[in-house]
Parts: C-alpha cells; structure tokens; sequence
C-alpha cells in the first residue's frame, strides 16, 4: 500500500497519553475528512499501543467512514488513518474481550452525527460496566441527556451486561445526524433538583445486590439531605458473566447536570459499592460544579465542533479534559479558556471571531 499523506501529525505521548487521546484524534479526522498520523500511541500506560478495545475502536471509525488503515493491529504504536466520506446504515463491532462498549461509543457517536444519513451501531462481546471508563448507565443518563440539550439526538440500549473479565455484554447506539450542534451554558450549578439513579446486577438477585447498593447510596445521600429514587434492575441477560454497577446522577435547578458510578467487584461488599457512587456524587454537588468531573472532558469536542460559546464549571481539570482541549486546539482550531472560579475551573469556548 502506498504510504498516506497525512494533514494531522498527532504524537499520542502528549498530555495524558493515553487511549483518550487516540479515540479522540481519530474522530475529530473521520468528521474534517482529513488524514491522520499518530505516533507513540498510548505512550504513558503500564502497556504502550493498540489494545483490543483501542483496535476495535480504530476498525469501527474506519467503517464509519470507510478509511483507509495502516498500523492497526494489536499493540501498534503508530497509525495512519485515511477517512473518507461519512455514511450510515447498520454497523456491526465486537470486541472480544471486556474492553468498553461505552468508551468504544464516545469514539464513534460524534462520527455518527456527520453522517448522511442514520446510524445504528451495534457492540457485541464487550464490557459494558468496567474499570477506567463510564458505565454504560452513565452514557445513556448523564452523557447523552447533557448532549441533548446540545442538539444531539442519540439513543443506547442495552441487550447484555458485561462486565470484567469475560465481558459478553451488548448494546446498541442510534443516532440521529445533525446539522448543527448547539454551545451549552452552564455558568452556574444551582441547587439539585432532583437525585436518580439505576442499580444493576447480573445474576445476583439472590443476593439482593442490587438492592443492597442502592439502599448504601441512599442512606450515603441523605445524611447531605438528599433524597434519590433509585431503579432496581435485576437482570439475566448474561449467562457468562455475573457483576453489577450503579449510576447516580442529578440535575441542578440551572439545567447543569452531575454524574457518578461504581462497579461491583470480587470481595466488594453491594454496600461499598452504593457508598463510593454516592460519594462522588456529593463531591460535585459540595463543590457546586455544573458539570461533573467525567462530563467535563466528554463535552470538549462536541464544545469545539458547536456553533458559538460553551461555558461550564467543573471541579477538577483532569488529565483527560486538558488532553482534550489541546486536542480540540490542534485539530480544529477551536479557542477554549481555563479559569479559576472559587474552587471551580471555568471552562470556555469561546465563539469564533
């Protein structure tokens, strides 16, 4: 194959160096058309290069945008990318292991929405609810609730949990293509209007797993004043893979929203799983953020591709929200600013000039 003539030269050992910063490059090149390189792929991880959830990642855009591909194969460190026109239609992915359905989603939903026409992707064999990435409750409640209010019309649903470490979960994001997304504006949290949140184990219900975590994150709640309703969800779509999650979130009388979860692991009390999705949860709502830690970093390119300004206020700039925004700067010359507010980071993007 001929080498590919990249526009966007992306060394993947910036910032965070991580997995982020690749699932985002890639992205951000299907939706300008323009060709990618990156290099020293998830440089700063125990486990440098493609991995099979980052591989799928890769494979699914390509399809998406029927890109042309070299470097993709497990444990690769370098990648081109050769996009071409974005269509839609019913895509199919697996992933093989329990690497995350939801972060192989944040990948492919911004492609989605400069699509022809709609999208239908359909994950099997993954992990839905997993260490080191969002649940997928926290996807369908928090991420694509706060999207809506940005013009982006998407759904998940869910056919099979997975969880580590056989996986064999399965979900489907819908999307609608758009037009024109919409700056958010969040300047100010205000008081919670209302707590929600989904309990759910797999295979457990003997247990009452799913009760136990959401009876801990209520009584953890209500010792701030704070009253949840929280769905109980006992599922058995899995034959392969018990486990369980839970997802809180809450919506601010500003139409800010914060989010948290926690994943059920081995050893690891129902009750210690409800407690810390609590916690994280009063963390954001203590320190007045109008967006949660998570939210901040995912609205970052959907902040860059919208029309005008985006302001909201986080409580912590992560690795991931810096990675981003430098991200965002470098491939689409969008101009966001960082300020302290109080014991809140500010975060603009600003409109264009």
């Amino acid at each position: 194959m001929e080498r590919i003539v990249c526009l966007f030269e992306i060394d993947g050992s910036q910032k965070s160096g991580s997995g982020t910063i690749l699932r985002l490059a890639v992205a951000l090149a299907a939706i300008k058309g323009e060709p990618l390189h990156i290099v020293n792929i998830r440089q700063n991880r125990p486990q440098p290069g493609l991995k099979p959830q980052h591989l799928e990642s890769v494979l699914t855009a390509a399809k998406l945008c029927n890109a042309e591909l070299e470097g993709a194969h497990l444990n690769s460190r370098e990648l081109w990318f050769k996009p071409k026109a974005i269509r839609g239609g019913v895509v199919e992915a697996e992933i093989g292991t329990a690497g995350s359905i939801p972060m192989l989603f944040m990948t492919t939903l911004p492609i989605c929405l400069f699509a022809k026409e709609p999208f239908q992707l359909h994950v099997s064999k993954g992990g839905t609810d997993t260490t080191h990435a969002p649940t997928i409750n926290y996807l369908r409640k928090v991420f694509l609730k706060a999207l809506r209010r940005m013009g982006v019309n998407a759904e998940i649903s869910v056919q099979k949990y997975g969880y580590y470490p056989k996986g064999m979960g399965e979900a489907t994001l819908t999307v609608q293509p758009t037009a024109r997304l919409q700056g958010v504006h969040l300047e100010n949290a205000g008081n919670a209007k209302s707590v929600k949140g989904i309990s759910v184990c797999t295979f457990l219900a003997d247990r009452k797993v799913a009760e136990r975590q959401a009876k801990a994150a209520k009584e953890t709640l209500a010792q701030k004043g704070y009253s949840a309703d929280i769905q109980i969800v006992n599922d058995v779509s899995n034959t392969m893979q018990k486990g369980s999650s839970i997802a809180l979130w809450a919506e601010t009388e500003s139409n800010g929203i914060v989010g948290a979860d926690a994943i059920g692991e081995l050893k690891k009390p129902a009750e210690a799983v409800g407690k810390e999705a609590a916690e994280k949860l009063l963390a954001e709502l203590v320190a007045g953020a109008s967006v949660d830690t998570h939210l901040a970093d995912m609205l970052i390119p959907y902040a860059a591709l919208a029309n005008g300004s985006s302001i909201y206020l986080t409580r912590d700039l992560s690795e991931h929200l810096e990675a981003n925004i430098w991200l965002a700067k470098k491939m689409l010359g969008a101009d966001f600013k960082v300020t302290r507010a109080d014991a809140l980071y500010r975060i603009e993007k600003l409109a264009e000039s």
